[in-house]
């Protein structure tokens, strides 16, 4: 009998840690808004309505190394619209790479103050949550997470959760010390080899990190792309975009390794070319829970 008790127990906790990381704080869809201005035309509005999304993680502002080596604001968004009733903005920062090369004691609160004042100065209420969004690497990691440490201080004496973006490769690192992390399933390749693979989607960049995902310890949502990529390269325009088969193959990949990857869904990014560039039907097979 208590051989079986011991077992049972035993099963209990492995059960419980396989499942730890699966409990994502929100779910359904949701959407990035990547633009200097916020105002949403009638195709954006419908859209929202449509697939039921309540949720725009916002661009707010990047932060960037000035002349002096010291992070700035950069690129700040304008409100020329109030948020439409119903829908929870969560309020994201980009921070370029070289932001988190030496430590910054102040850098938190000033960014943490800023959102702050930001929300305040547009009637922006009831926001819950922010957003880190990084492109760190193992180099940099530990002044990062010291970053995020601080953020989330300053986040939660007002009442605020954060999150962060998690690229493919980052999920080879430990997890950073936030509520959650949002899967960023584009971007995957070199700009540089456009000749041989799509660097906003190709399958065969994403299957060597498959394997870490399970073990990631971090609740992680998926960012599935919709934008399209255009640039003129040694003379030779270019353009690049994910087939929906590219979307909806990476989707069931991550998928049957991880099932917090289903609860919470976003695209990047809201727009009206990007939501006239894949059918509805399209949309709702990527949306699909």
């Amino acid at each position: 009998m208590r051989a079986a008790i011991i077992a049972s127990f035993l099963l209990f906790i492995t059960a419980c840690s396989h499942n730890e990381h699966t409990q994502l704080p929100r779910t359904g869809n949701a959407v990035y808004y990547w633009r200097t201005l916020f105002s949403l035309n009638d195709t954006e509005q419908t859209f929202l309505r449509t697939h039921n999304i309540k949720t725009i993680y916002c661009r707010y502002f990047d932060v960037v190394n000035n002349a002096d080596n010291k992070p700035v604001p950069n690129a700040t968004i304008q409100f020329a619209q109030a948020v439409p009733d119903g829908i929870e903005l969560i309020p994201t920062v980009f921070i370029m790479n070289n932001c988190m090369q030496h430590p910054s004691d102040s850098l938190a609160t000033k960014i943490v103050d800023r959102i702050t004042q930001m929300n305040e100065t547009n009637g922006i209420h009831n926001v819950h949550e922010l957003q880190i969004d990084c492109d760190y690497t193992l180099r940099n990691r530990a002044v990062y997470y010291t970053f995020l440490r601080q953020v989330a201080t300053e986040a939660r004496m007002r009442g605020m959760s954060l999150s962060v973006t998690i690229r493919l490769h980052q999920l080879s690192m430990p997890a950073p010390p936030v509520d959650y992390g949002v899967l960023m399933l584009y971007n995957t390749g070199a700009p540089e080899r456009f000749t041989e693979r799509n660097p906003i989607l190709d399958l065969r960049d994403v299957e060597p990190y498959i394997r870490h995902l399970k073990g990631f310890p971090l609740p992680l949502a998926a960012a599935y792309p919709v934008f399209r990529w255009q640039r003129t390269i040694h003379g030779v325009d270019i353009t690049h975009m994910a087939t929906i088969d590219d979307i909806l193959r990476t989707k069931r990949l991550v998928e049957a390794e991880r099932s917090d990857l289903r609860q919470l869904i976003l695209t990047y990014h809201l727009d009206k070319e990007n939501i006239e560039r894949y059918t509805q039907s399209d949309y709702e097979k990527i949306l699909n829970h």
